[in-house]
């Protein structure tokens, strides 16, 4: 029997998205206004929740490929899930697509190196750094933008098509068919996990770069994914759905949250201290830029900016390292719910301060927050829409049985 959408669900993700657009709305005309910002923040925050959702999406696909490139049997009972976390996948493309197009025309200028004038030596905008960066983002930008979207949405249909043909055929054809894909995926993945980070989110502090940043930028993206998975494993099994998830399950799961958050402060640590410590202006640039005011003082940007980082390392380190923690639905959905937000944060600020200036920021506002609800109602909707169109559970994957009787 397929998965019937809860209508409490159906309407929470509606009631999520009409705030979103409520918000979005408010957001507009604000930045429009007297004293606005000419919709920059606007277009800011699109940034920053258009990244964030397609990164849990693509980083259900990675972590979906991996499992079968490594023949991973425990997990075989909830790979439907991830399959319907990067159903997201095209529109959240799409909709990446659409705000690059926008700056591209000048309709907004989250990146600086997009305005045409920034190469034209004799110009009073002319940028030597800028310029001599020209090759990597001319032509070569939108033909990694097509890129993007055609392997990423080819292997998003691929995967589901082939998981649910498994299903009425059985065998084993099918799997290694997917343990090949899923290989090759990984190979792209690899790749296009960086570009797009170095694309999407680097590049907008042009002159700045961090060899560590794609690596920074993919952990987050598998930690949230790993976070997301999890909750939607415990509700699924607390509503009866997943009768065979025993804490077992759980347990690993838990596992990957508790791994990939050590992964992502590892990276923070290092590119903070490695620059912070070589103190190159170039380089040190992007953290004085969210440590210290225009006029001195310290940046409006310097508490988020190390409370995030202290929540993401310190709350999965002292609450799920040990054994029975990571079993624990009340522990793991409070520390997930404050991770998943805290990440959020970690995004918002990648985009932000690069964007807008200091002295326009004022904190964060509300209609921030509900754009970031509108995103989730998103986000929310093609998840659940992709997991009532199968059974939850795939009826002829091989490792099967295997994963119901799962123990650690």
């Amino acid at each position: 029997m397929n998965f019937v959408i809860p209508g409490k669900v159906k309407t929470l993700s509606y009631i999520l998205m009409a705030i979103g657009v409520i918000a979005l709305i408010w957001g507009y005309i604000q930045g429009g206004g007297e004293g606005g910002d000419h919709h920059q923040r606007w277009w800011s925050n699109m940034v920053v929740d258009g990244f964030f959702f397609l990164a849990i999406g693509l980083g259900a696909m990675f972590f979906y490929a991996l499992q079968y490139a490594a023949e991973v049997g425990w997990s075989s009972q909830i790979k439907r899930l991830f399959e319907a976390m990067f159903s997201y996948v095209p529109v959240g493309l799409v909709l990446m697509m659409i705000i690059v197009i926008a700056g591209q025309f000048g309709i907004h200028h989250s990146w600086h190196w997009m305005d045409s004038s920034v190469y034209e030596q004799g110009t009073d905008t002319y940028d030597a750094i800028i310029a001599n960066k020209k090759p990597y983002f001319g032509w070569f930008f939108w033909v990694r933008q097509v890129a993007y979207l055609a392997v990423f949405i080819f292997f998003a249909r691929f995967f589901r098509k082939q998981s649910l043909l498994e299903d009425q055929v059985g065998g084993t054809e099918i799997h290694y068919k997917l343990f090949r894909r899923g290989a090759l995926f990984l190979v792209f993945f690899a790749v296009f996990s960086s570009t797009m980070a170095w694309d999407w989110l680097m590049s907008i502090d042009t002159h700045w770069f961090s060899t560590m940043y794609g690596w920074y930028v993919f952990s987050g993206m598998w930690v949230t994914c790993m976070i997301f998975a999890t909750l939607l494993t415990l509700w699924l099994r607390h509503k009866g759905h997943l009768p065979h998830i025993n804490d077992s399950h759980v347990h690993d799961l838990t596992k990957w949250m508790f791994a990939i958050s050590m992964l992502w402060s590892y990276l923070w640590f290092c590119q903070f201290m490695l620059i912070w410590y070589s103190n190159i202006p170039e380089e040190v640039q992007y953290f004085t830029t969210r440590f210290f005011g225009e006029h001195g003082g310290s940046s409006p940007y310097l508490v988020p900016f190390m409370l995030m980082f202290f929540i993401n390392f310190a709350l999965p380190f002292y609450m799920l390292i040990a054994r029975d923690a990571k079993r624990n639905p009340t522990f793991i959905i409070g520390v997930g719910i404050i991770i998943f937000i805290s990440h959020f944060v970690d995004v918002y600020l990648l985009v932000i301060p690069g964007t807008i200036h200091m002295h326009d920021f004022h904190g964060f506002q509300w209609w921030e927050w509900g754009t970031f609800a509108g995103f989730f109602g998103l986000f929310l909707m093609f998840t659940m829409r992709a997991l009532s169109k199968a059974p939850l559970v795939p009826v002829n994957h091989p490792f099967l049985d295997e994963s119901k009787h799962h123990q650690i």
